[in-house]
């Protein structure tokens, strides 16, 4: 029985057409560019309102980038900064005051 399906995926293995280079080059998988974001136009902030008393950076415009892409500058930021946080909306959260340190990340003098 174990067989059976292994005799499947052979035959069906030799009906399918045989992937060659000049096919492979006819559908060349984009590159993916991350568009840094422009540090002039960010606007980073300092709250504690409504956080029961905890304090937050929010970092925003990030003009022409879209969610995933704001997304991985978050996750990087995170790590690098080794802190908890967030993104959604167009805006990074990042749990703490690491204003200094964000534009030292985003090279804001």
């Amino acid at each position: 029985m174990a067989s059976d399906w292994k005799e499947a995926l052979g035959a069906l293995a030799g009906s399918l057409p045989a992937q060659t280079e000049a096919t492979a080059d006819e559908n060349p998988v984009p590159q993916q560019k991350t568009a840094a974001p422009d540090p002039r136009k960010l606007r980073i902030d300092f709250e504690r309102k409504g956080r029961a008393g905890k304090c937050a950076t929010i970092i925003s415009g990030f003009d022409g980038l879209d969610d995933d892409e704001i997304a991985r500058i978050a996750a990087d930021l995170k790590r690098r900064l080794a802190t908890g946080g967030s993104s959604r909306g167009g805006e990074i959260l990042i749990q703490g005051d690491r204003r200094n340190e964000i534009k030292k990340y985003f090279k804001i003098k």
